[in-house]
């Protein structure tokens, strides 16, 4: 269901035009942040997806050829159900731990630039 996407386009259109609110350095430092954060999540999880399709499907292919039971139970659907199942598990579980890992990282960056402009009798 939801909004259809003609609609949705011509609603967001219509937003940036009257937008009224300035976004402040901070808030587009934050964005930045988030875009490379997912960015070096992308690109993490990829390279994890790959490892594992490489090292599922080598067992996966050699146990349908030398398992009796492989041989006649799992056909080539089956076959790459278990690859990809793998390499789908890696991409997500990988690029999730990146960006939490990278947030975690701007977070303390941050924290540490309050910490450096408060005041040094440790007044607030």
């Amino acid at each position: 269901m939801g909004i259809p996407s003609t609609m949705r386009d011509a609603w967001i259109d219509n937003r940036r035009r009257n937008a009224i609110i300035i976004a402040s350095p901070l808030e587009e430092k934050r964005v930045r942040d988030a875009r490379h954060c997912t960015q070096e999540g992308v690109r993490a999880g990829a390279r994890a997806a790959v490892v594992a399709a490489a090292v599922s499907a080598v067992p996966t292919l050699v146990a349908v050829r030398v398992v009796p039971w492989a041989k006649a139970n799992l056909n080539y659907t089956a076959q790459a159900l278990i690859i990809s199942a793998a390499s789908i598990a890696a991409y997500f579980i990988t690029a999730d731990k990146t960006i939490l890992e990278c947030a975690r990282r701007n977070a303390e960056h941050n924290l540490k630039e309050v910490e450096k402009r408060a005041p040094a009798n440790g007044s607030h």
